[in-house]
């Protein structure tokens, strides 16, 4: 028996035993590798703290901050849940917020050609308004409180060449809203829709309160362009001048609100 075929059984023994430590790495692999990723692509505005688990089944409490530099942070009460798994064509992602959701949401991941595809069940979830405080400008400003109470209903992003596609719809009911800026306690509760197509439009509307919020807008070509107004009931006009001055350009008793 030649050298080279005693050798042989030896590779084979040394490419199994590295297949299998790919193997556990790629199962294992900790939840920090998910944290220090999710840091990086939202530009350090998301953080995974106290991660636990691995990248495929974990939890992490999430903090909201205003990115490198800012001051400012907001964390979730409790903590999130995931679990990733792959699946035909793609993967799938479920995310459960105990503080927050009732049931979890579950998203599909499918590549497309040129681009990939997300899909979200429906759903409904109820998030605290003081999260947004950590986003840094001009939330931090605001320092908004209340409840957030979300739903989506097909709801489905496609990024293709380069390009979001939305279909599907979702609404942000922003309720009993109070700021720091006012003494006005609470200054009223809106409603913020969305709707897929080609283009995208989004409305904001009031449900009640005596801050009065109104406009509407488009997503075009990756550009949003938004126009609205606000105003005050007269007699709240001295209470909410300042939220006023900070929401838009003052003509008048109303605020101007235009965005692209």
């Amino acid at each position: 028996m030649t050298l080279r075929h005693q050798a042989t059984p030896w590779r084979w023994a040394l490419a199994g035993v590295l297949l299998g430590l790919a193997l556990g790495t790629v199962l294992f692999a900790p939840a920090r590798w998910l944290s220090s990723l999710v840091r990086q692509a939202s530009q350090g505005q998301v953080l995974l703290m106290e991660a636990r688990g691995t990248v495929w089944t974990g939890s992490a409490r999430v903090t909201l901050t205003g990115g490198a530099g800012s001051q400012e942070s907001a964390t979730l009460p409790g903590r999130l849940a995931w679990v990733f798994s792959p699946a035909l064509g793609g993967a799938n992602l479920q995310l459960h917020a105990d503080c927050c959701m009732q049931q979890a949401w579950a998203m599909q991941l499918r590549p497309r050609w040129n681009g990939l595809q997300l899909r979200l069940s429906d759903a409904q979830s109820q998030w605290p308004a003081g999260l947004l405080a950590g986003l840094g400008t001009p939330w931090n400003t605001i320092q908004p409180q209340g409840a957030l109470h979300l739903r989506t209903q097909g709801l489905t992003l496609v990024w293709a060449a380069g390009r979001l596609l939305l279909s599907g719809a979702a609404e942000l009911d922003a309720m009993n809203l109070s700021s720091h800026l006012s003494t006005l306690r609470p200054m009223g509760s809106y409603r913020f829709s969305l709707k897929g197509g080609a283009p995208v439009t989004l409305a904001l509307t009031t449900l009640q309160g005596s801050l009065q919020i109104s406009g509407s807008g488009q997503w075009v070509g990756g550009q949003l362009r938004f126009n609205g107004e606000a105003s005050a009931a007269p007699q709240h006009q001295a209470a909410l001048a300042n939220l006023l001055n900070l929401i838009g350009r003052r003509n008048g008793a109303r605020s101007i609100i235009k965005v692209g």
